[in-house]
């Protein structure tokens, strides 16, 4: 209809112009309300089981658009188009994809019970069809939905929420009704999968929008404009397709899983502008528009409303042109369609006023349509959304209206969103959604209590700011801020989710909480501790550094699985000057950090987190970490202002009773601390803690404290850290008071301390313990020392400082009440030596020695870091506490290092703390009662060290506890968030949350860390997952066992008969290219050695033998000008000696060892190199195929053309070209690859019969950080850019892969370059190389993990065409190279990259190992370990996953020249000894490990029984040891350690124990023997005992490499 036309009057039925009378009953009830009746706020509750709940949508939130399988979506498809504000997408979103901790754990804080959240149609079934089911898919919402159960949230899902498969919209989407089978078929699935713990469906979020913004005016997805036809098709189809899955859901699943399905519709409230009829008949006709249209079907009578058919009716009669076609219903669809929800879900946000229109035009528009004129009345508040006003009483009167209409008392209302947006601002302190929330949620409350309507549940719109379609990122309804600008989208609390959370604890709206709360003792049992006797010195407990000193890395370091006990007490800890700010608030007093901060003009804690104001966000953290227990610090002025009762604030114990209720009622104890640093200035100017009138101040304040929160509080905690503060607040004066008096004053301190401790311990024990049944301690620093050697002077030295330190306070109190010896005998002489008459050091009497003795419950435990000791006679002039103990510190520099100076990351120190603790102590029950790690201020949330610091640490604690039965009881990181890091003010952030201290607001985000330590909490350690445990199974028959070893590494011989030289010749013999200046001109002197070589071989029991042929060996000058003969016959007599040993050649033309006189022409920038290496292949093929089967053309081209050609640290050490040249050698080289095996296919295939294919190499990666969209891309870009590089011309298309080409050509186009750097194949070279394979040759070490790096455009090199960083697990082991770690795992999922990349070819695995560095002897039990990991992963490979590998190559035969380190590095399976002239190859242990899985093709199950393969040789099972078959000389004990002769010993030194044992009694024989043989034949005794010191020498260097 052209705009504009004249309207046509129609007359109308009477029966028309009347009001439904749902709408009359409620419009009467309302009409007469004044404004004071309307809007009043009612205190009240909820029922019981009330469904608090926030809502997102899965294309608003999840990103991941392409990501693992997914389909497009019709939003994906409308974004990509441009019809986004400033063209923004969801691509990325929330990256909830990769989030799902990160959105529980936001939940957790909030505490609600549900959680409303929509599937993704596309993301299950890309294509919209069960026919392509996305496995990647259905995990992530398992995952999703389990997370929610584990967290007691109940999923609330939404099968459609808008986002369309595109490949559905293609075909007309909601237009064409096959859509709707394919729905149903969806919906069914999903019933099926997700069904037996969703309790809750939606089958579809809002159709109204759906129909009217998607298909009607455009505004949405699929952006159609039709609101004659499609707009009322697509509801019509959805009304159908919803009744059809409630069927499906109410036939098939309702019985066994018990759910509820229903329908959610949104609507505005229609207020009638006037009293008019008129207006009164528009505004019914407005809801029926809106809401009946899909309700009244539905929930009525399976028809359209009779007010919109016959609006439609009049409309069509009086605007002909254009009639709007509205479908009708069969009678059967009507039955079908009735009485299909089981709730009815209702989304409203806003009202409006409804005039009814005296237009006289037809246009084609809803309001013009339906006839009413909606409007906005002046009153009403604004938002950031033009069609969202704030008119909370409206959702009453829709209740009602809902009720009346559509549920009576029958079917109950699910409240499934109210928001509103706001933009701009103070995106945290919105106040806007705070108020209006209340007041909607307070109307909500009026229907159900004065209305009797059954609301069941009220849901949020959002969790977190997202995607709003249209608007992109413009408008905000989330109770949580996200950073869109940040890669790591970190989420926020803001003001409205603390509020939000405070309804939700109140179950509506209270004035007050009348509960009274109670903490019952939840802690364990703890036996009384007592006195024991002084400390040797040095101490018993050295024995812990004997312990531990034996240990090789991968002992120390080995990440161990399993869990704590149930019980466990998890935390974390605060202080309350770094937290609390309100420093003069509400009457506290000063403390001597307020005085000390404001003399100096420092940042201070006068606001700090303002904790002081914020219990309920500090709440929020504690509750989404799922902590058992918060150890915080009552500020002592706070209470007292001048550290007296007489001067009891009120206020201040008002704030801890508070905090403390709020703990209890969230399940959390508080571990009360009562004094951490920040004493009363009042107290300090009287002489602070040199005054003993401090010991009864102290104790009437902690007497108050008992009284006033013991009933509640069960765990207290005199002192923190008092050794930290009696150094640095009157030694050093870096603290308050900041006296410096270094050689007393800290002595008399901590004396006062120890009696003011003893004495609050004894008035709890006395008056409290039995009423309150609490425990009481006192809170000790201290960093774990090594001794520098095993010198007695330097473990004495170790002890010592662990005694001045830890044993200052911990002595006194848990041994005999008295200072150690050591600390006394010390003082004592250096006091003397001093020309002083007594000691510095204190003296207790010996009542107060049996006061102290035994004055605490359990051992609380701060610790940090480690120290090397060393002994050091300190200067006497300076008294000094830290001279005293004679000791010199420092730190290993390949420690890890942190933002702290003096802190390094040290783990297994903490193990070797609480093993001290255990022996020194009698093993008392410890609790970590803090332990962290220091940031820099500027660091982000994505804190990936704080993560591997907590990793390591509670690892080692959970060894201590598992391994070493320390008594532990509890950990608590340090510290919950950010805060006042006393002298360091804000520079260093310890928080597992990020506080913004330039915002008023100190808003709290979670770092990644507290998503971790929540994750350590919820798993209760390190459980073992399903994919970590060993699998024992068989490889398959004729599986290709072997090992590895490569021409230039092994052969020596450089010049011999008539070898050319090669590049790594000239190489080597560069000075500082190879570390020792070492190189391969003996190298292991195979070229001499064939024997020894295949001896070895067949010891292994290997069947292929994978080596190489070097190309200057066999053509000199790289050419086929010249063959020299003996270097080719050097190579067929060893081809036959393996070929009569049955042990099948692998042969590898190319390992890296280029003729030089090619090099000197360009070598592989030379696109001549490429038909030189062709000649040079088919002289090969000539020669020897007839008995290779199995050709290698090519080892790792990436390591040549990036190593050799970029960065220039392998030869021919090219590094000036990074940008260019590695690519246009791996190009060369891939043509090189594809030239060689067409003619080995076309010319000798058919007779020689064998494979032949190329070894590409890659690490596996992982992001960085896995729930970062950005590390993810980095993760995926690195290993394109490595492994992909030369496996998808060959094994997939012909071509580079996408995300190199794109990369580098962008970034070439940046740098003002006309094309690509990296060069083009024809579309001819294409098709020669796709395909180019027998097998995939596959070489696979480690695992990194990577990150996004920006290298800029300034210089063309690889590093920033790749834009990737990596880095490494700090818990991996390591190894003898820099570059490899330890992680069997990642060859699992490598071998299943490669599997789905590539179309499972047939992959033998070409080189796998590790190295030690250096002289390690023959017990190499870290490659047992490597080995046994590694090996079995394959198994699980081709077991589980079906990845077709045929064989398994170790790296290597033996040890060799290991390229830019020389003999540095060892990878052999056999030693090799470089300072031998004979080189003698000698088995290490591994070899004997290797044979036997060889020998049994696999891992016999032992619970099977002894296998046939075991019985002619004892073989290695655990990755640790090296069995033997001498078992009666030792026995193992439950923890794994060996009862060996009386002493119990670790199974690695038990088993050098046995060889030990062993070869002395061999030694002893042939002794004795020679001894009678020398008495019987007297007269060649000189030859004789010549022959036997040889024989001894040999066997002592066996045994001290074993």
């Amino acid at each position: 209809m052209e705009s504009g036309s004249k309207l046509h009057l129609v007359e109308h039925s009477s029966q028309a112009q009347i009001p439904t009378a749902s709408y009359q009953t409620v419009w009467k009830k309302f009409s007469q309300q004044s404004v004071a009746e309307r809007d009043f706020f009612l205190y009240g509750t909820f029922p019981d089981g009330f469904l608090w709940s926030t809502a997102t949508a899965s294309f608003k939130i999840e990103g991941g658009w392409a990501e693992k399988g997914k389909g497009e979506s019709i939003w994906d498809r409308f974004a990509h188009q441009g019809k986004i504000d400033n063209n923004q997408t969801a691509d990325v979103a929330c990256d909830s994809f990769n989030k799902i901790d990160y959105d529980v754990y936001l939940m957790r804080g909030l505490q609600s019970n549900s959680y409303k959240f929509s599937l993704s149609w596309p993301r299950i079934f890309p294509t919209g069809s069960r026919t392509k089911m996305n496995q990647d898919g259905l995990d992530y919402y398992n995952k999703l939905i389990d997370s929610l159960l584990e967290s007691n949230i109940q999923p609330i899902v939404t099968l459609y929420h808008w986002d369309l498969p595109q490949s559905l919209q293609d075909i007309g989407g909601w237009q064409n009704e096959s859509v709707i089978d394919a729905f149903t078929d969806y919906a069914d699935f999903c019933f099926a999968t997700f069904g037996d713990r969703v309790k809750y469906w939606i089958t579809f979020n809002e159709p109204w929008v759906v129909s009217y913004a998607g298909y009607g005016s455009g505004q949405h997805a699929p952006g159609i404009s039709n609101l004659s036809i499609a707009f009322y098709k697509v509801g019509h189809s959805i009304i159908k397709a919803h009744a059809k899955a409630w069927h499906i859901y109410d036939k098939n699943y309702r019985s066994s899983q018990h759910g509820q399905l229903g329908i959610t519709l949104n609507s505005d409230w229609a207020e009638p502008s006037s009293q008019n009829l008129y207006d009164v008949l528009s505004a019914d006709r407005y809801l029926q528009f809106m809401l009946g249209w899909f309700a009244h079907p539905i929930f009525v009578n399976g028809d359209y409303p009779e007010a919109l058919k016959k609006q439609i009716e009049k409309y069509n009669q009086e605007c002909a042109s254009i009639p709007i076609q509205l479908p009708s219903f069969t009678e059967k669809e009507k039955q079908y369609i009735t009485g299909t929800s089981d709730f009815f879900g209702l989304s409203h946000y806003t009202s409006r006023l409804i005039n009814s229109t005296t237009n006289s035009t037809c246009v084609l528009s809803y309001n013009c349509i339906g006839d009413f004129l909606p409007q906005i009345h002046p009153s009403w508040p604004p938002t950031a959304s033009p069609w969202i006003y704030i008119v909370p009483w409206g959702l009453r009167r829709l209740l009602n209206f809902v009720k009346t209409e559509y549920t009576g008392n029958n079917i109950p209302i699910y409240i499934t969103g109210y928001g509103v947006p706001t933009d701009g601002g103070d995106f945290i302190n919105d106040t806007l959604r705070i108020e209006s929330s209340a007041a909607y949620i307070n109307e909500a409350l009026k229907a159900f209590i004065l209305d009797g309507i059954d609301v069941r549940a009220f849901t949020l719109w959002s969790l977190m700011d997202n995607f709003e379609g249209p608007q992109g990122y413009s408008q905000r309804f989330g109770l949580h801020h996200v950073n869109f600008e940040d890669s790591n989208r970190p989420r926020t609390p803001k003001e409205s989710a603390y509020f939000y959370t405070r309804i939700i604890e109140n179950n509506g709206f209270v004035n007050s909480s009348s509960k009274k709360l109670t903490q019952s003792l939840t802690l364990n049992i703890i036996k009384r501790l007592t006195g024991s006797p002084a400390s040797a010195v040095p101490s018993n407990a050295k024995v812990v550094w004997k312990k531990f000193s034996n240990q090789n890395e991968m002992e120390r370091d080995y990440f161990l699985h399993g869990t704590f006990p149930e019980e466990f007490g998890w935390g974390v800890s605060t202080s309350a000057y770094q937290i609390e700010g309100g420093w003069n608030a509400d009457g506290k007093g000063p403390s001597i950090w307020d005085t000390f901060t404001h003399n100096l003009t420092i940042q201070n804690g006068d606001i700090a987190c303002d904790s002081y104001n914020k219990i309920d966000e500090d709440l929020y953290m504690l509750r989404a970490l799922r902590v058992k227990n918060y150890h915080f610090s009552i500020s002592w002025p706070r209470i007292f202002p001048n550290g007296s009762i007489e001067s009891l604030n009120l206020l201040g114990v008002e704030y801890y009773n508070k905090l403390i209720d709020s703990l209890i009622a969230s399940n959390i104890t508080p571990m009360v601390t009562l004094y951490h640093w920040d004493l009363p200035q009042a107290l300090q100017d009287i002489g602070g803690w040199e005054n003993e009138e401090l010991i009864n101040l102290f104790n009437e304040y902690a007497d108050y404290c008992f009284t006033t929160f013991g009933e509640r509080v069960k765990f207290w905690i005199t002192f923190s850290d008092p050794s930290v503060f009696s150094w640095e607040g009157y030694g050093t004066g870096a603290f308050p008071p900041s006296l410096k008096k270094p050689g007393n004053l800290p002595y008399i301190v901590a004396h006062t301390l120890l009696k003011a401790h003893a004495k609050v311990f004894h008035t709890y024990d006395d008056k409290y313990r039995s009423t309150q049944k609490g425990l009481i301690s006192i809170s000790l620093n201290a960093d774990w020392v090594v001794p520098k050697t095993n010198d007695l002077r330097d473990v004495a030295a170790a002890d010592r400082y662990m005694q001045f330190t830890l044993g200052w306070f911990a002595h006194p109190i848990f041994k005999n009440g008295d200072y150690p010896d050591a600390m006394k005998w010390q003082v004592g002489n250096k006091s003397e030596l001093q020309h002083l008459s007594t000691s510095r050091l204190p003296q207790f009497t010996e009542q107060e020695k049996n006061y102290i003795r035994g004055s605490a419950d359990v051992f609380c435990l701060n610790t940090y870091t480690t120290k090397i000791i060393s002994h050091k006679i300190n200067k006497l002039k300076t008294f000094s506490y830290e001279y005293d103990r004679d000791t010199a510190e420092t730190f290993d520099p390949s420690w890890p290092t942190s933002s702290a100076k003096n802190y390094r990351a040290v783990a297994w120190g903490l193990r070797g703390l609480v093993n001290w603790i255990k022996e020194e102590y009698n093993n008392p029950s410890i609790y970590i009662t803090g332990n962290g790690v220091a940031t820099k201020y500027s660091s982000s949330v994505d804190d990936t060290d704080r993560v591997f610091y907590y990793k390591t640490y509670i690892n080692e604690a959970l060894k201590a506890y598992s391994l070493d039965h320390v008594n532990l009881k509890g950990y608590a990181a340090r510290s919950l968030m950010d805060s006042f890091e006393w002298v360091n003010g804000y520079d260093f952030r310890f928080g597992l949350h990020h506080v913004n201290f330039k915002n008023p607001n100190r808003q709290r985000t979670p770092k990644r860390s507290a998503h971790y330590y929540a994750g350590v909490i919820r798993d209760n350690g390190f459980p073992r997952q399903k994919d970590d445990e060993f699998l024992y199974g068989e490889f398959p028959k004729n599986f290709a066992w072997s090992a590895a070893t490569a021409a230039y590494q092994i052969e020596g011989a450089w010049r011999a008969d008539g070898k050319g030289l090669s590049i790594w010749d000239t190489f080597s013999h560069t000075p500082l290219k190879v570390g020792n200046d070492d190189t391969g001109d003996v190298a292991c002197d195979s070229y001499h050695k064939i024997e020894e070589d295949l001896a070895i071989l067949k010891e292994l029991k290997v069947n292929h033998y994978r080596f190489s042929l070097s190309w200057p060996r066999i053509l000199p000058d790289g050419t086929t000008r010249f063959v020299n003969e003996p270097g080719l016959n050097y190579y067929a007599q060893f081809i036959d000696a393996l070929l009569q040993a049955n042990i099948k050649p692998q042969v590898t033309l190319y390992h890296w060892d280029l003729p030089q006189a090619l090099q000197d022409v360009g070598g592989w920038e030379n696109t001549s190199t490429i038909d030189r290496f062709v000649e040079y292949a088919n002289l090969c093929f000539q020669r020897l195929g007839d008995k290779v089967k199995f050709w290698i053309t090519l080892n790792e081209p990436y390591n040549t053309a990036l190593l050799g050609y970029g960065y220039g640290t392998a030869a021919p050490g090219i590094g000036t070209r990074l940008g260019t040249a590695p690519y246009v050698v791996a190009h060369n080289l891939i043509k090189a690859h594809a030239e060689v095996w067409h003619l080995y296919n076309e010319t000798y295939r058919s007779q020689q019969k064998g494979l032949i294919s190329i070894t590409i190499n890659s690490d596996w990666v992982e992001p960085r950080n896995p729930y970062k969209q950005e590390d993810i891309d980095a993760a995926n870009r690195h290993l394109m850019f490595y492994g992909g590089w030369f496996a998808y011309p060959i094994f997939k298309d012909g071509d580079y892969n996408e995300v190199m080409k794109t990369r580098v050509r962008e970034k070439s186009l940046a740098q003002g370059l006309a094309k690509s750097r990296l060069p083009e194949f024809t579309e001819s070279e294409k098709q020669k190389i796709k395909g180019t394979y027998d097998y995939m040759g596959f070489n696979h070490y480690t695992t990194v993990l990577a990150f996004t790096a920006n290298f800029g455009n300034i210089l063309p090199m690889y590093d920033a065409d790749r834009g990737t960083g990596t880095t490494t697990d700090r818990s991996w082991l390591r190894s003898g190279s820099f570059w490899l770690k330890v992680t069997p795992w990642g060859y699992r999922k490598i071998l299943n990259w490669i599997k789905k990349e590539f179309n499972n070819p047939p992959i033998y695995l070409t080189e796998n190992g590790v190295s030690e560095h250096g002289d390690q002897g023959l017990n190499d039990t870290w490659r047992i370990n490597y080995y046994r990991g590694y090996i079995n992963e394959v198994l699980k490979a081709i077991k589980l996953d079906g990845v077709d590998i045929r064989g398994y190559t170790a790296w290597s035969l033996m040890d060799n020249f290991e390229w830019a380190v020389g003999y540095a590095d060892r990878f052999g399976l056999f030693y090799v000894n470089y300072t031998d002239p004979s080189l003698p190859r000698i088995p290490k242990a591994s070899t004997k490990f290797y044979s036997t899985i060889i020998r049994c093709n696999g891992f016999p199950d032992p619970a099977l029984g002894p296998h046939e393969c075991l019985q002619s040789e004892a073989p290695t099972t655990e990755p640790s040891t090296v069995e033997t078959t001498l078992t009666t000389l030792a026995t193992i004990t439950n923890d794994g350690r060996i009862n060996f002769l009386g002493l119990e010993i670790s199974s690695v030194n038990a088993t050098a124990a046995l060889y030990t044992l062993f070869i002395t009694s061999i030694i002893a024989i042939v002794l004795l023997a020679i001894f009678s043989y020398k008495i019987w034949k007297t007269g060649r005794s000189g030859k004789q005992v010549e022959s036997t010191s040889q024989t001894m020498e040999l066997s002592g260097n066996q045994k001290t490499r074993i």
